[in-house]
């Protein structure tokens, strides 16, 4: 069923919220809504984008499973003529990661209800869609700025060594992609991938090395949030990306400069579980579903819940970048 029509079915049909919250709910309207957050949710989740996807598991505790498969050793011996070789087996190494679970809500009055009974929940909708996007872009996030391949950009000895001098450049990207074919590192799709803030966007443009590249090198962009490729590594762009406030070196008292991380990954270097298929809940109670505990029937709730968890696959296959922004030295951590 269309926006548009669900809008029409509201104005004209009966004035009671029926959805997720209550059995009345026809099939479009629930899909409409769940579809909807998904929707909403999906840009939001920048880290998401280059993980292995995993199923939430069902009926089976609260632990998933990762697979990572060791490449197999050269077979530099010749064979003999007649001869069957003993042949490999494949080593694969299980890694375990324990789902928590994720979520919140909004309380709408019946007074607001009143005149846009279907409006309000879209909005709300909205509101919870991009809550529960930036929660669960931040779990992953999270983890992988826990790897221990990291490199401060100019040659900088720790992160409280990181100065305004200490900004991204092409040479520190070009050194990072190094790196990871140095690991064997497949790249993403067609390239590696840089997750990069605005701000250090902005300084890595400023790179006169960057704006000869760029002449020479601007495909179509393919990801979410995307600005451009070079150097076989395309850069997505997010304010999401991991700052550490007054993390670097000091600045003058007790200000010190804000540390940005630029995360440079290659294929399977992470895994997460997946938004689709129960690993996000939209959850819609109508009013008068609350029983005694709303006895004039003035409150209804809009909210979401999501099982998640990332972990770090091979560490080898992803190199985090950390510098400073040169305009924006004290930025907030978030």
């Amino acid at each position: 069923m269309e926006y548009r029509k669900l809008l029409t079915f509201f104005a004209e049909g009966d004035p009671v919220i029926n959805t997720t919250g209550t059995d009345t709910l026809s099939a479009e309207m629930k899909t409409y809504y769940d579809k909807l957050l998904i929707k909403l949710v999906g840009p939001a989740l920048v880290h998401d984008q280059f993980a292995q996807l995993r199923d939430i598991p069902k009926n089976g505790g609260k632990t998933i499973e990762f697979r990572k498969f060791s490449p197999l050793p050269k077979a530099t011996t010749p064979l003999t003529e007649g001869v069957t070789p003993a042949g490999q087996k494949m080593t694969v190494t299980k890694l375990e990661a324990t789902v928590s679970q994720y979520g919140d809500y909004i309380t709408l009055s019946d007074v607001i209800q009143l005149t846009a009974i279907d409006k309000i929940v879209v909005e709300a909708t909205q509101e919870i869609a991009d809550q529960a996007g930036r929660t669960l872009d931040t779990v992953t996030r999270e983890v992988i700025n826990g790897g221990t391949n990291v490199q401060y950009a100019g040659g900088a000895a720790a992160r409280t060594a990181l100065t305004a001098t200490n900004k991204l450049t092409v040479k520190e990207i070009m050194k990072a992609v190094a790196t990871l074919k140095g690991a064997n590192a497949r790249p993403v799709d067609d390239a590696y991938v840089a997750i990069i803030h605005p701000y250090i966007s902005y300084d890595l443009m400023r790179d006169e090395e960057y704006k000869e590249i760029f002449k020479y090198t601007n495909p179509k962009p393919i990801y979410e949030g995307e600005i451009g490729k070079f150097s076989n590594v395309r850069f997505v762009e997010s304010t999401e990306s991991k700052i550490w406030a007054d993390a670097g070196a000091v600045i003058s008292g007790s200000d010190k400069y804000s540390v940005f991380s630029t995360l440079v990954v290659g294929k399977n270097a992470y895994g997460t579980t997946k938004v689709e298929g129960g690993g996000l809940q939209h959850i819609v109670k109508p009013l008068g579903s609350a029983g005694s505990s709303d006895p004039l029937n003035q409150r209804s709730t809009v909210g979401w819940k999501a099982l998640k968890t990332a972990k770090i696959l091979v560490d080898d296959y992803m190199v985090r970048i950390e510098s400073v922004a040169g305009e924006y030295a004290q930025a907030e951590a978030n």
